[in-house]
């Protein structure tokens, strides 16, 4: 499976199956429908495929092109919808809103609204039930009054988004106005139809049509290109004026919580393994765990599942002198995020807005790239943080970062990947490692996507049965893995996709073991991030958003995403190491989360490092 740092879920058939039967019952009662199919996991739902040939973007911008995928997805939506049991709201809601999408394309504006409507009303999250297709409500309403275009429809649109901005608490929607700022400062022509030009056209010339996984990305290409994007300076007025209102800064519930270990004293030293895209060891050399010849303890394997040397990714000879470039493009990334105006943001988003449509492919490819790079890094910083006794391990593995898969999914690759855990974690005893953190993950949903990218297996049925092999070979083996090493505690990403984990079969997020954890993420003020995934198996949240750390080099940015929640935990957890090495990994799991406090809505159990550590102190001595 490819992993990749903290995807939807399924490729599609090409008919949906009859489902609504009845049962005959005695004549003097009515008949009941049977009980619709349940859906138990993303994978289950139907697949469908779309025919389509010649030029995708025609598709998208002429309204005779699309009409036929138009009527052919909102058919098959609907069946879904009305034909099957689909508990996961997440899912639900992913439905709805692209029939909502249709209907404001086809001119239902009154129908859009009351499915925007239900999806709002499954959201669960605070900011999403407040901010949940506001802009699409604004848009179908200004579009009933003033048609879907021209400068009063525009006025009206403004208005109404700032209307109903003005009533909402800013401390709840304060991130998410900042990221639809940013969204609509980068909003540009060859974004919005690259990845229909460079992974869909590919696909779907060489299959002649897309699943249903990738065929709605033509739908919301064409909304953005025709409903959105001239409404760019619209929406960027209202934000910025909306956060020129508004220059209270979040409460820092962290700073309070956090627990700073001393050098010295009676503190054991904590191997602390690192299990992503490598490390930029110099940042690190007092903390570094070495072999008998001095030399830092570090375990490599490439993207192909081969062994590989060096703490780091290699970087292609010819992208080596751009370094410095990328990394201040990271911290573009960043500063748009947080609202920051800095002459790296300013780059970033002059370069995408009126990016070259021939350039799209490569300019998306160096950001993946550095992206990986970086990953490793400022994930050590967070978990080395304020303790001197944690000794760092590095696992490096790589990410892709290609628009098409390389490699593409295989037996073989699967295998290795599974035989390459458990050789990980056999390195990780042998060392004795404590604590691994893991913020990465990859679900049987991609692997299904990755393998019609690929247009290897041409069969959607095939596809989704071979994507299932490949998946379980790798969880079963990461699953092996974590279990023959009892001893050590893993700590899983939840991952970044707004959805169940365990329903999306994200793994590793969704093992369940008496030595793994999956960490949610929230702000600094301890809301529920727009982006964490959740689920049974996630039993606490730590700050994932905007958290400052190392880039290879050293300059400290802040990034954002479960990726960076994760390490909080295992920070923790080598924390109480150095106070109590005893401690089980479910001895450590209880703690953490049993010393968590729980929000009022019952949706987030935020660490507390510094009850955690009074609890491990308080406990008596073995």
């Amino acid at each position: 499976m490819k992993r990749s740092p903290r995807r939807c879920f399924t490729v599609v058939q090409t008919a949906l199956l009859a489902l609504a039967t009845t049962l005959a019952l005695p004549a003097v009662q009515a008949q009941t429908a049977a009980p619709k199919p349940r859906i138990e996991k993303a994978a289950d739902l139907p697949r469908f495929s779309y025919p389509l040939t010649g030029k995708l973007e025609d598709v998208v911008r002429q309204s005779t092109a699309f009409a036929p995928l138009a009527a052919a997805l909102r058919r098959n939506t609907e069946g879904v919808l009305a034909g099957y049991d689909i508990p996961d709201k997440g899912t639900r809601r992913d439905l709805i809103n692209l029939l909502a999408v249709l209907d404001y394309l086809d001119g239902q504006f009154t129908s859009a609204l009351a499915r925007a409507d239900e999806v709002r009303a499954l959201q669960d999250k605070p900011a999403d039930r407040l901010l949940s297709g506001l802009r699409l409500r604004a848009m179908a309403r200004a579009a009933q009054a003033h048609g879907p275009s021209g400068e009063a429809f525009q006025q009206a649109v403004a208005d109404t988004l700032r209307r109903e901005l003005a009533a909402m608490p800013f401390g709840v929607i304060e991130n998410d106005i900042k990221q639809a700022k940013a969204g609509a400062e980068l909003m540009g022509e060859a974004l919005m139809l690259g990845r229909v030009r460079e992974v869909l056209q590919p696909m779907a010339s060489a299959a002649g049509s897309l699943s249903n996984e990738f065929a709605p990305a033509l739908v919301y290409a064409r909304f953005g290109l025709q409903a959105v994007l001239p409404l760019k300076a619209r929406l960027i007025e209202v934000y910025t004026g909306y956060l020129a209102q508004h220059q209270t800064q979040k409460a820092d519930i962290w700073a309070a919580r956090d627990v700073v270990l001393p050098a010295g004293g009676r503190h054991t030293r904590v191997p602390l393994a690192v299990w992503d895209s490598g490390v930029d060891l110099p940042l690190f050399k007092d903390q570094l765990l070495r072999d008998a010849a001095g030399a830092p303890v570090v375990m490599a394997f490439d993207k192909y599942a081969r062994p590989a040397q060096g703490p780091l990714q290699a970087i292609p000879p010819e992208l080596v002198a751009k370094l410095p470039q990328l990394t201040a493009r990271t911290k573009g990334f960043s500063d748009l995020q947080s609202n920051i105006d800095s002459p790296e943001a300013s780059e970033v988003k002059q370069l995408l807005s009126t990016l070259a449509p021939d350039r799209y492919k490569a300019v998306i490819e160096e950001f993946g790239l550095a992206g990986n790079y970086q990953h490793g890094t400022h994930v050590a910083g967070i978990a080395m943080a304020g303790n001197p006794h944690a000794q760092l391990v590095v696992a490096r593995i790589e990410f892709g970062h290609t628009l098409m898969p390389d490699p593409c999914p295989s037996r073989e690759l699967s295998q290795r990947d599974a035989a390459n855990a458990q050789t990980q974690v056999d390195f990780f005893k042998r060392h004795g490692v404590r604590v691994v953190n893991m913020s990465w993950g990859g679900s049987v949903g991609a692997i299904e996507s990755e393998l019609e990218q690929c247009g290897t297996v041409k069969s959607a049925d095939a596809r989704k049965a071979l994507a299932r092999e490949l998946f379980d070979t790798l969880k079963n083996g990461l699953s092996k893995a974590f279990a023959s090493a009892p001893g050590i505690l893993f700590v899983a990403a939840a991952g970044n996709s707004n959805s169940d984990a365990s329903f999306a079969e994200d793994t590793p997020a969704d093992i369940v073991l008496p030595n793994l954890i999956s960490v949610g993420a929230v702000d600094l003020a301890g809301d529920e991030a727009s982006f964490t995934s959740y689920g049974p198996t996630v039993k606490v949240h730590a700050n994932g958003y905007q958290v400052e750390s190392y880039l290879p080099g050293g300059l400290r940015v802040a990034l954002s995403g479960t990726s960076m929640a994760a390490p909080q935990v295992a920070n923790l957890a080598a924390k109480l190491l150095a106070v109590n090495p005893t401690l089980t990994p479910q001895a450590m799991i209880e703690v953490i989360a049993g010393t968590a406090e729980r929000s009022a809505d019952g949706r987030r159990v935020l660490m507390h490092p510094k009850k955690a550590l009074a609890a491990v102190q308080a406990m008596p001595a073995r």
